[in-house]
């Protein structure tokens, strides 16, 4: 018999990134597997990035094709919808289990009323939403969330079958990290599909896309465009460094949500590189791909990264990576040798970027080849599938 799988989600928006990016590529791989996955999502039926997806119960506000272009609102960013609760109620049993993604929304509000109690196996994957960052980040959101920890999340985590880690680093991090905290926890691993396709026709695709880099090499910034990703401690480090080395120009890739481009391109004006570091918006397809293929390296100093798909998909693209130890797949990269890591200071970012540059030949190509091993030993999405189909008991009807 089909094993059914149900995602609640906020949204499959692919601008919210690797948190959209890796259930996608989850369900996927289930479905080679014999597993039917559904998502419940707080997304408009008509969200244009839903079109040609299947099974997806598309419940909520968020995507509407005619909104502004701009930050989201806070109705979006809340995503309410009087017509979830309902319809998991409804629904839940159809399912062998249910995996809620993300917390602090109301889709986990809905998903403890209609799960708590029930007889669904259910799992919780936060995705690094329980990262202690965002107390020193957000004090007062934190103490909000602490309000709010004994009666909602606390109540839907502490009573789940399972809470789903990406690496035992995030798995510390999270530990007590509100009251009280009984969880019972499965370090499951990620990872990112592997790149397909010619290396040399995407490279062409990412520099047609970005006219104004030409065939200057670069370093690459992929995400979104956040304080919590770094990108100040980015540019600033970039500025510290251009003068010395005029070969060398910054990628900004990603969406800006919330406005903060101005600022941080401010920042480059007033060292006089603003031209020297592209804004792309979004990319995706081989124009993503092409953009990995085509760096001097991949960066991403973040204050807190659950786990870092961008980062195993430039491994898998043999660049090394320059992060720091907030992304939690940091420990794996430093017993590779495939980058750079330091913490997520200014001094310390400063120093990783200027070591990378001089760098020389040979050991910027040793670590393009540990970069890949990394990849292969610790990266494979096909591997942490496996390890939550296990973890929830579901035995697929093709071989994993």
């Amino acid at each position: 018999m089909t094993k059914k799988l149900l995602n609640v989600i906020t949204s499959l928006d692919p601008a919210d990134g690797g948190v959209v990016d890796g259930p996608l590529r989850l369900a996927e791989i289930w479905r080679s597997w014999g597993v039917q996955v559904d998502f419940a999502t707080l997304d408009m039926p008509s969200a244009p990035y839903l079109a040609g997806m299947p099974g997806i119960h598309a419940l909520g506000p968020r995507g509407n094709p005619d909104r502004p272009a701009g930050a989201l609102s806070y109705r979006e960013r809340l995503a309410y919808s009087p017509a979830l609760l309902p319809w998991l109620r409804r629904h839940a049993a159809d399912y062998d289990a249910v995996i809620v993604h993300l917390l602090w929304n109301y889709a986990t509000m809905a998903s403890r009323r209609a799960l708590v109690g029930g007889t669904t196996p259910y799992y919780v994957f936060p995705h690094g939403s329980l990262d202690p960052w965002f107390k020193e980040a957000y004090p007062r959101k934190d103490m909000a969330k602490q309000l709010l920890w004994p009666f909602n999340e606390g109540r839907l985590c502490n009573t789940a079958n399972g809470v789903l880690f990406t690496t035992e680093e995030e798995r510390i991090r999270a530990q007590d990290r509100y009251w009280p905290y009984k969880v019972k926890a499965e370090v499951v691993g990620f990872g990112s599909s592997d790149v397909t396709g010619a290396a040399e026709h995407q490279e062409a695709a990412f520099r047609n896309a970005v006219p104004s880099l030409g065939n200057r090499p670069y370093l690459l910034f992929l995400s979104r465009i956040h304080p919590k990703k770094g990108c100040d401690l980015l540019v600033e480090a970039f500025c510290r460094i251009a003068g010395r080395h005029p070969d060398l120009d910054l990628v900004m890739a990603g969406p800006d949500q919330i406005g903060w481009k101005a600022d941080l391109h401010a920042i480059a004006e007033r060292h006089g590189f603003g031209h020297r570091i592209h804004w792309t918006g979004m990319i995706a397809d081989d124009v993503k791909w092409g953009a990995y293929w085509g760096c001097e390296a991949f960066t991403l100093t973040s204050h807190t990264e659950n786990f870092g798909m961008v980062v195993a998909e430039a491994l898998a693209c043999e660049r090394p990576v320059l992060i720091t130890d907030k992304v939690n797949v940091w420990r794996e990269v430093v017993a590779a040798e495939a980058g750079w890591v330091v913490s997520d200071t200014q001094d310390a970012v400063n120093g990783m970027i200027e070591r990378f540059a001089d760098a020389t030949v040979d050991e910027r190509a040793q670590y393009a080849r540990n970069a890949r091993a990394c990849y292969d030993r610790y990266f494979r999405m096909e591997t942490a599938a496996a390890n939550m189909l296990r973890v929830m008991g579901i035995t697929p009807l093709r071989d994993e």
